[in-house]
């Protein structure tokens, strides 16, 4: 790889990708700003972002980025051209990156159930413990406490003459 992408950013007026990288032959950092053509406020993020990542122009240089990134860069482009502030574009992303336990994920289609389980994936690789880590520890066992009353459920009643 002769690029290799250290910074990657958004400029608003006129609405561009920026790219800090570093160029491998020449041993130098340089600078490209790749403009957002006919991008507007109804635009889709997913399509742009790809579009420009597939673009013969920019595809060597976007080599090291995301398409999550691009992604999350675009989305802030248009929130900006929506009239949001970069903190309330920032809290926009933050929530489709969450996950809310009390959501019912029966009810959602294809698409949304793979983006939720995406995040989840990710949420767990970011949280687990590797053999690696400083604070991995190999056989955990944990004391719960006896002494408070356990709730009772219906299910797990005993009856055996229902059988």
């Amino acid at each position: 790889m002769a690029f290799v992408a250290k910074k990657c950013g958004i400029q608003l007026q006129p609405p561009s990708i920026i790219l800090i990288y570093e160029d491998r032959l020449k041993n130098n950092v340089r600078k490209r700003i790749m403009p957002v053509r006919n991008f507007s406020k109804f635009s889709d993020c997913s399509r742009a972002a790809e579009q420009l990542k597939n673009n013969p122009r920019h595809k060597t240089y976007l080599e090291g980025i995301s398409m999550e990134q691009l992604q999350k860069l675009h989305w802030l482009l248009r929130g900006h051209l929506e009239g949001q502030s970069l903190t309330q574009s920032l809290e926009q992303i933050q929530l489709k990156e969450t996950i809310d336990p009390e959501e019912n994920l029966n009810k959602l289609d294809d698409k949304e159930l793979a983006k939720r389980k995406k995040i989840m994936d990710e949420l767990f690789e970011k949280n687990r413990k590797k053999k690696d880590d400083p604070d991995f520890v190999y056989n955990v066992e944990v004391e719960f406490p006896q002494d408070e009353e356990l709730e009772s459920c219906g299910w797990d009643a005993d009856s055996d003459d229902e059988f």
